[in-house]
């Protein structure tokens, strides 16, 4: 592969319904991507139960099984026996599955075997606090754009280009859609409970943030104020910039809510202020686990020593979160190329939900790059 590329960009997003407040839901991406100089795509399953990691396969891996990451699910077999055996069974279906599908498209789009092509496939369902279905979804991706999706109101294909009108009509003809919706109604419903049972004391906390300001000069004299957070779960959070007392929507700038590495999240609001006017703005952050609002407001250090330290802390903070947050596991490909691969959030918009899933496989020592998001109505 050619290294002078800065980033392969393998995978697209697909945008996850956001979570409402009281809700609980189970996710599972499962993504391919072909790979011409090997000559066999590659396969991941990520799962997750509203925002812990729950499981992963890949198909690259040394020996390919359906793997716990959530510490609770290592108590899986006790309660399931089977689980694992019967479930890395199914990934390795949807692998000869994936890998058909991807030649498939491939002549649907008129593509050459040259170069790289991505499916992604994203379900799952929330449940309300009470355990019942609030709402499900299953949408396909095809190299990063909307391929085809499951209107679960009416059980019918919705296909977002002209090439899914085939897959469409063979799912019509097969009643695909009776069988999916079946899954999404009862069986991922079913297990979003027996996984909150079983991870409750890890799933139903509400770790409070941590919070900091920053102050950032420019060598022509731009200030910016960034306000930071960390430490907290769940990933709903809010930080709003106030200029004496009153909420400033221009010149702000908002990071998504990214992993910590930890089980945790981080997040960081900037805005741009006039040298010498910082003592007019502050920063609101609201979290489920606080009390009450924090209120930061930016105090001069009494001394260019603390300035120095801040302006370091910081960008560790920075480098933690979008480094040690964002890789999930490096790896090296036969002919001896490092590569890591990348999990991330991305947000709808200046609230910072987070709502898309992002993979991206890029060069050891590279950065990943910055993605679209796709987006359903």
């Amino acid at each position: 592969m050619d290294s002078s590329l800065l980033c392969l960009f393998l995978l697209g997003a697909l945008a996850l319904p956001e979570t409402r407040a009281g809700s609980h839901s189970l996710r599972y991406l499962h993504a391919a991507w072909t790979r011409p100089e090997l000559g066999e795509s590659r396969f991941i399953t990520v799962g997750f139960v509203d925002d812990e990691e729950l499981v992963r396969f890949d198909s690259d891996a040394p020996r390919p099984r359906l793997e716990p990451r959530a510490a609770w699910m290592e108590r899986m077999e006790q309660v399931d026996p089977g689980y694992w055996e019967r479930n890395t069974g199914v990934e390795w279906r949807n692998v000869w599955t994936f890998r058909v599908s991807l030649e498939t498209l491939r002549g649907y789009y008129n593509q050459s075997q040259e170069g790289v092509h991505t499916l992604q496939f994203l379900h799952g369902c929330e449940v309300s606090p009470d355990g019942r279905l609030q709402r499900s979804f299953s949408q396909f991706a095809y190299d990063g754009r909307d391929y085809i999706a499951l209107d679960t109101e009416t059980s019918t294909w919705i296909a977002a280009v002209p090439q899914a009108v085939n897959t469409k009509h063979k799912w019509e003809a097969r009643r695909e859609a009776e069988r999916y919706k079946t899954y999404l109604e009862e069986t991922c419903v079913h297990w979003v409970r027996k996984y909150l049972e079983m991870g409750k004391e890890t799933l139903t906390r509400t770790d409070p943030p941590s919070a900091r300001m920053t102050h950032h000069t420019t060598p022509d004299g731009e200030v910016t104020l960034r306000c930071w957070t960390q430490d907290f779960y769940l990933t709903e959070i809010s930080l709003t910039w106030l200029r004496n007392g009153e909420e400033q929507l221009q010149g702000t700038e908002f990071i998504e809510t990214r992993p910590g590495g930890d089980g945790t999240f981080q997040k960081w609001a900037a805005v741009g202020v006039t040298p010498g006017q910082e003592g007019r703005y502050s920063c609101r952050v609201q979290h489920k686990g606080l009390a009450e609002p924090l209120i930061l407001k930016w105090e001069s250090p009494s001394s260019s020593t603390w300035t120095i330290l801040g302006v370091i802390a910081g960008a560790l903070l920075l480098l933690t979160a979008v480094l040690g947050g964002a890789v999930i596991w490096r790896k090296k490909d036969p002919g001896g190329q490092a590569w890591k691969v990348g999990l991330s959030i991305r947000p709808r918009g200046e609230s910072g939900s987070p709502l898309a899933w992002q993979l991206v496989l890029c060069p050891q020592g590279l950065s990943f790059p910055t993605l679209g998001t796709i987006r359903h109505p």
